[in-house]
């Protein structure tokens, strides 16, 4: 994967492209060997080892491997919150249950997603989580992190805020998509961590 920690103010939508072209070129072996690794260091927070329930996702495609860590988290007799996406973008939340309970879902013309099964618990049910780990595509020295664009995780943590809920923020990413600065906006709120394959990033 390519270096950008040098890329500062890009437009986010050139960003974008160039991260996803680069995890397009990793190979199913490193993208497996990525997501073990990123359960070790992902499953020695503190924030997931006190938490009673986490908000997380399973990942797709090239994206850092997140089943190892669901998997461990599940074991330890934690609630794993997982989403379900809504046709407005928004996010439903359904418990796991192990992979059998997974449901393979397409939604229009989009990559097919593993969503929980039914039922679910409602958009609200995330404000419950003590951690919530995070999609993204790059976090900066601010904790600010570039997502997908679509979004559904905007409308997540604006939730939170509005519940007043503070779960830890944590985003999962490889090691070179942590870069000195992103482009930001004002809704933008930052992450109190990113999970590497080689390391823990904490933000102040």
């Amino acid at each position: 994967m390519h270096d950008i920690r040098r890329v500062t103010e890009p437009g986010k939508r050139s960003l974008r492209r160039d991260l996803l072209a680069a995890r397009d070129s990793l190979t199913a072996d490193e993208v497996r060997e990525a997501g073990r690794a990123l359960a070790r260091h992902a499953l020695e927070l503190p924030e997931l080892a006190g938490a009673r329930t986490v908000a997380a996702y399973v990942s797709v495609g090239a994206e850092p491997g997140t089943h190892d860590l669901l998997e461990a988290l599940y074991a330890r007799g934690v609630r794993v919150l997982l989403p379900a996406l809504l046709p407005d973008n928004d996010l439903d939340w359904g418990a796991y249950g192990g992979e059998g309970s997974l449901a393979r879902r397409r939604h229009g013309g989009r990559m097919e997603l593993f969503e929980p099964s039914e039922p679910l618990l409602g958009p609200d049910a995330v404000t419950a989580a003590d951690a919530v780990l995070l999609p993204g595509l790059a976090v900066d020295a601010r904790g600010l992190r570039l997502g997908r664009g679509g979004g559904s995780y905007d409308r997540v943590l604006a939730r939170l805020e509005r519940a007043g809920a503070h779960p830890a923020l944590v985003v999962l990413l490889y090691d070179p998509e942590v870069v000195d600065r992103l482009p930001a906006e004002e809704h933008d709120r930052p992450v109190r961590a990113a999970v590497t394959p080689s390391a823990v990033h904490r933000f102040a």
